[in-house]
């Protein structure tokens, strides 16, 4: 009889430990692309230093959104962690959905480590608060990717210095890109100039004429005051608007609406010179096209040099047991440490927010973008990350596309746009 008690009680204890085991897992929700695959190893490299299961559940980028802020609705999120877009970072901090890593973060991330720019337009909120709702993940920039043998075929150099009188170069400002653009678009021979994010759907468009806006000495605004008007309707910001209209007159036929995969597809199939889109993009342009492709940073401007922000943060859901959000602030604190950050950056599209990790040369030469990449960081600029983000998001793409679509001149398109952000503005309180 004791012996039968005996084994019962061992089953038991073998039955909770079991389920102990089972319960020390995490589950974290990304979109569908390289970074989230790298996530993935280093999830499994997690596990076997501390018994803790990773699953990263990837999501298509037409549907990551929606999914996500609809899950938040819930009493219980299905996911512990989520590596959000930078511009839900004050949404989801002020409606609860995210932690508030304020108290923590410094004791599992090194923020003197963090660039700034990675720090302020992923991780904090208000900017300049201290207040912390996300860890650093997956820093990104757009670049431009262009096709190397043919800025080095001789024919094309000689004909582009006849023409223009300058050598064949890799294009370093705005300027330049439209006249390579035009040297290489010949619609006869099925050749195309260049092709950039003008996507209508969710913010490729935005993105896509962000760093071309903020270039010629326009902006979203003034984000102390939240004025809008005399910044994204100024003078600067009508020529940057005119330029990146002709510049989509330089691309393949769908140049005026082409999203993140048809940008991509465009370049890839080898008929166009020049592509602007992520840095997470470009392992993939590799794979395809091996030495064909060469990259390089977004040109500068008259008024500076700005390019579009990337990435997302690495967020626990306000949603998920206290448990669950210890496992997730372990994995956090693991992966953000130095050692494990140089594992991260050796993995296809991987890139790091850590500053000084981007200045070494293990990471500047260890594939052909990094060190543009590199170069790129410090110039970063990002869309609004306030709660009516997403208003704010679809009027700029619905201007910008009437733009593109011929339906408004600039001047009055962007006049028009500034005073919906104004009326969204007003309408929070956040301008009188």
């Amino acid at each position: 009889m004791l012996v039968s008690i005996l084994r019962a009680l061992a089953l038991a204890a073998l039955v909770l430990t079991t389920l102990g085991a089972e319960d020390r897992s995490i589950t974290v929700w990304w979109a569908q692309w390289a970074p989230a695959d790298g996530l993935a190893k280093m999830g499994r490299a997690f596990e076997k230093e501390t018994g803790i299961a990773v699953e990263v559940h990837q999501i298509p980028w037409p549907s990551f959104q929606n999914d996500v802020f609809l899950n938040f609705g819930k009493d219980q999120t299905d996911f512990d962690i989520v590596i959000g877009d930078s511009q839900w970072l004050g949404k989801a901090a002020e409606s609860g959905w995210y932690l508030d890593l304020s108290d923590w973060i410094g004791t599992a991330v090194d923020l003197d480590s963090v660039h700034p720019q990675a720090k302020q337009f992923l991780c904090e909120y208000p900017a300049g608060s201290g207040r912390y709702f996300a860890a650093p993940c997956e820093t990104d920039a757009i670049g431009l990717a262009y096709r190397k043998d043919w800025f080095e075929d001789a024919a094309n150099k000689a004909a582009f210095q006849k023409q223009f009188g300058r050598p064949l170069t890799v294009p370093v400002t705005w300027a330049e890109l439209t006249e390579v653009a035009s040297f290489f678009q010949t619609p006869d021979e099925q050749r195309w100039g260049v092709v950039m994010l003008t996507g209508r759907g969710y913010d490729a468009l935005t993105m896509g004429f962000e760093q071309v806006l903020y270039a010629h000495g326009g902006s979203w605004g003034d984000p102390s005051s939240y004025q809008v008007s005399g910044h994204l309707d100024s003078p600067g910001a009508v020529q940057a608007a005119t330029v990146f209209k002709e510049l989509c007159a330089l691309g393949p036929p769908n140049a005026v609406n082409s999203d993140y995969g048809d940008t991509l597809a465009s370049f890839k199939n080898g008929s166009t010179a020049m592509m602007l889109t992520y840095f997470a993009f470009f392992p993939d342009i590799v794979d395809t096209m091996g030495d064909k492709a060469g990259f390089a940073t977004v040109p500068a401007g008259p008024a500076g040099h700005v390019i579009s922000l990337g990435g997302q943060g690495m967020s626990i859901s306000g949603k998920t047991s206290p448990a669950q959000q210890a496992l997730a602030k372990e994995f956090i604190a693991w992966f953000s440490s130095a050692k494990w950050q140089q594992r991260w950056v050796t993995l296809p599209a991987c890139f790091t927010a850590d500053a000084a990790l981007l200045k070494t040369p293990e990471f500047r030469e260890a594939t052909s973008y990094n060190a543009p990449f590199a170069d790129s960081i410090d110039h970063l600029q990002d869309f609004w990350n306030v709660p009516e983000y997403g208003e704010l998001l679809e009027a700029t793409q619905k201007y910008l596309g009437k733009i593109l679509d011929n339906e408004m001149e600039p001047a009055a398109a962007l006049k028009a746009c500034a005073a919906a952000h104004e009326a969204i503005f007003k309408r929070e309180g956040r301008l009188e």
